[in-house]
């Protein structure tokens, strides 16, 4: 079937605004790409403003949930949180390197697990970054550890990403059906992670670490910050077993916090609000409408219905060739869009429970590969070019190559193993 001027014009710009995301000509922001293709098919007329502004509208507890995050982060940081952490991992490391690194692995599957990828990404990549330098270690190492778990821990529970209420949407399976569908898999998928990662980097793990350390006790605003974090977790939880959504219980805990600690302080919380990366927002915004052309030339209801007729001939081919698909692709359209065609896939045909937990795995997983891959992976980009360093797109894809693909087909295995 012959295809039509506003499909080929739809997948060009959503091409174009995929290089440009990894490539950054010019050094420019990740944002000017993605709301500059959206707003281009809007005005140009191939995709209609009121579906552009609902597809916007989607993102809106996205939007929350990102908010309440970077704004503990930046909270965390510029109150002396981070560097209280980094100097107590750098002591508690006694030298090796390799501890070091077993530590932040650690740290960074529970603050996955508990907080979303995302806190991963923003919250602990700075933290991270200021003990390499304490223990005057070369940081990247330890900066992969929290780029690669963000994604590999991501579904052990549904709060551990975004994505995952994406997928499944109002669907959303009780929490012992997803303890059922999704434990081995995820150990799966972190152990993978952890030893290839580890074998990766084994050269620079055998440098000695810095052994003495002057950790000064928690300032008040640094200790109210760490509780405001805990209950943001706790209120995570909570809203994961009461089935609601964790947009507007992040932001408002991201929220009291911030003015908590001003309110202590009785100083202006504007120089936190000034230095968050809102740029962020507009990035996920021009996904959702990019996501709503390439909907639009109907590429999603042929692969549902594919993908369905697929699962009732074969369903365990279906789960793997799904899982695969959806994770290469969230290397090119990002893991939330490709969330939300996983998800609308299952609401044009719907799939069975193990095909739909294996694009699950392939959204949350997959992104592991390039830079552009999950959100949480281009918030932690953001993050180690705020503190100075410096990681390129093709150096990304070379680790991604090795550290990826075992993680995500140990993952679909043991899923396709565990019965329905």
């Amino acid at each position: 079937m012959p295809f039509t001027t506003s499909q080929l014009i739809i997948w060009g710009v959503a091409i174009l605004a995929t290089l440009g995301i990894l490539l950054r000509p010019w050094r420019s922001p990740e944002y000017a790409w993605a709301a500059g293709a959206a707003v281009l098919l809007t005005a140009t007329g191939v995709i209609p403003w009121p579906d552009a502004l609902r597809a916007v509208g989607k993102g809106g507890d996205v939007y929350l949930f990102l908010i309440g995050m970077m704004v503990l982060a930046e909270l965390a940081r510029q109150k002396g949180l981070f560097d209280w952490l980094a100097m107590y991992a750098a002591r508690h490391a006694k030298g090796s390197s390799q501890r070091l690194f077993d530590l932040v692995f650690l740290v960074g599957t529970l603050v996955t697990v508990l907080l979303s990828n995302d806190a991963t990404a923003v919250v602990l990549t700075p933290a991270v970054y200021a003990a390499a330098r304490a223990a005057r270690a070369e940081p990247l190492p330890y900066l992969f550890v929290c780029a690669f778990i963000a994604n590999a821990a991501s579904f052990v529970l549904p709060i551990s990403n975004p994505a995952n209420l994406v997928v499944f949407g109002s669907h959303m399976p009780p929490l012992l059906t997803w303890l059922w569908h999704f434990t081995l898999p995820s150990l799966a998928a972190i152990g993978m992670t952890y030893g290839v990662l580890r074998f990766t980097q084994r050269h620079a793990l055998r440098q000695p670490l810095a052994r003495e350390f002057d950790v000064q006790p928690l300032n008040t605003s640094a200790r109210l910050t760490a509780w405001g974090i805990g209950l943001t977790a706790v209120v995570l939880l909570l809203a994961s077993a009461l089935d609601a959504q964790l947009g507007l219980p992040t932001f408002c805990a991201g929220l009291t916090t911030l003015l908590g600690v001003h309110l202590l302080e009785r100083s202006s919380p504007v120089p936190v609000l000034r230095h968050v990366a809102w740029g962020v927002l507009p990035l996920v915004a021009g996904l959702f409408v990019l996501v709503a052309g390439l909907t639009q030339t109907g590429v999603t209801a042929h692969l549902a219905h594919a993908l369905a007729d697929l699962a009732q001939r074969a369903p365990v081919q279906a789960s793997w060739v799904g899982g695969v698909l959806v994770g290469i692709a969230s290397n090119l359209i990002n893991n939330l869009p490709a969330g939300l065609i996983a998800g609308s896939m299952n609401h044009i045909a719907p799939l069975p429970t193990q095909a739909t937990a294996a694009l699950l795995i392939g959204v949350d997983l997959g992104p592991n590969l390039s830079v552009t891959g999950s959100l949480a992976t281009l918030l932690w980009l953001i993050a180690v070019r705020r503190e100075g360093g410096h990681v390129s797109a093709l150096g990304f894809l070379r680790l991604g190559a090795l550290v990826m693909p075992p993680a995500l087909l140990a993952a679909l295995a043991l899923l396709t193993a565990v019965p329905t």
